[in-house]
């Protein structure tokens, strides 16, 4: 068996890595191209370009358009969907902060 190499596997495990397609993340989340363009749009998610200028999407943003989808699939409007996603991802983000640093405060000792 050949050396292991960080380097292939740090992408496949990498969440942010735009390994997926316009065409392939449509596919895989059930939708179309215009649905993906249309969350660009309202700004809920931003595809990197591959050097040709082609779309290209990471995991963490398709599950981001896999939460839009349900929203919109519930009869919300994309836009509404786009911000309501925006919020959820922010509030994860802050509550998660917010764990960290009440761990770190609990494993500093207090100061005299």
């Amino acid at each position: 068996m050949p050396a292991s190499s960080t380097r292939p596997t740090s992408k496949l495990d990498d969440d942010d890595y735009p390994a997926y397609t316009m065409g392939r993340a449509a596919e895989m989340l059930g939708t179309s191209p215009a649905f993906l363009r249309a969350l660009g749009e309202n700004r809920l998610i931003t595809p990197l370009r591959s050097d040709g200028g082609h779309r290209r999407y990471s995991r963490y943003q398709l599950r981001i358009a896999a939460r839009a989808r349900e929203l919109v699939d519930q009869g919300t409007k994309i836009e509404d969907a786009c911000r309501i996603v925006i919020l959820e991802d922010q509030l994860e983000e802050a509550q998660r902060i917010n764990e960290e640093l009440r761990a770190d405060r609990t494993t500093v000792p207090p100061s005299t």
